[in-house]
């Protein structure tokens, strides 16, 4: 009997920067890839994923041409490729944690750029070349922008008058003795998949399904579930305090006028919130970490 061809998804993980944020995030969503300290090819422990290791900056490329179905990588290179893919969900995360990326045009303290129109007739360093010549086209805006291959903060002002440069919380650029003059485009990872693969029918519920257990490990990230007993007396006390999701789920105890309390709350807040909910009468609380949280 002849074996039935089994369907396969080819899935871009960003090489890279992102790649150990992205791998814990995969791990959180229940899919465990192993990556061997000089391959490419990582291994999936599900039989309907084959994985690639690529850099974030090639990876619309690789997805809007077919040669991956979907893959992970930033807004912004997805918009430096102006790269044609269907994007099915931004995943707040970054190299350095649960936040949005900016790229900024920053230059040294002491220069007399103030402002984007004063770029006009200058020279600029960075990665993002040509989303950087298309916002200063767009800003009436004519300098010389070239590709940086690295290092870009040390480049300004010897080798250029300004740098479009990547950063999280700056602390890079001022270390620089650089100062931002403005943001030019904020990014996060997003999703996204080849147009093609978005219309048949097996790889876009696949690929869907992927998209929702990995936005349930990333909520699941900034929160925590509460458990508690309450007794009668204290419960609308307690329920006033207490954040929720959801309203939060009461379950009847064994011993009369007492009730059990589960609650899925901010992690930022839990250390200010348990002390609350002890003075006012709760007791038995337990706080759990969460892999994935669905609405």
């Amino acid at each position: 009997m002849k074996e039935k061809k089994r369907n396969i998804l080819n899935i871009g993980l960003p090489k890279g920067s992102l790649q150990e944020s992205t791998l814990h995030l995969f791990r959180k969503a229940g899919f465990n890839i192993n990556v061997g300290s000089r391959s490419y090819v990582p291994t999936i422990d599900d039989p309907e994923l084959s994985g690639l290791l690529i850099r974030a900056q090639e990876m619309a490329r690789y997805v809007q041409d077919g040669i991956l179905d979907m893959g992970l990588t930033g807004r912004d290179w997805v918009l430096e490729q102006n790269a044609r893919v269907k994007e099915v969900c931004p995943l707040l995360y970054a190299r350095g944690g649960l936040r949005p990326v900016r790229w900024v045009v920053a230059v040294p303290n002491d220069s007399p750029i103030q402002r984007i129109r004063d770029l006009q007739g200058k020279r600029v360093a960075t990665e993002l070349v040509q989303f950087t010549r298309r916002y200063l086209k767009k800003k009436g805006v004519e300098a010389q922008v070239e590709f940086s291959w690295g290092a870009t903060e040390v480049k300004a002002p010897r080798l250029a008058d300004a740098i479009v440069e990547l950063t999280e919380t700056g602390s890079s650029l001022r270390a620089n003795n650089l100062r931002v003059v403005e943001t030019i485009l904020e990014s996060t990872t997003v999703l996204i998949a080849n147009r093609a693969a978005w219309k048949d029918p097996w790889k876009r519920e696949k690929i869907g399904n992927v998209a929702l257990l990995l936005q349930g490990a990333l909520r699941a990230e900034e929160t925590v579930g509460l458990k508690m007993n309450v007794g009668r007396g204290d419960l609308d006390r307690i329920l006033k305090v207490l954040p929720a999701m959801q309203n939060p789920t009461i379950s009847t105890l064994s011993e009369a006028g007492w009730f059990s309390l589960e609650v899925i709350v901010d992690q930022k807040i839990v250390r200010d919130l348990i002390p609350v909910l002890k003075r006012e009468g709760a007791s038995g609380i337990v706080e759990y970490p969460l892999n994935k949280v669905i609405p």
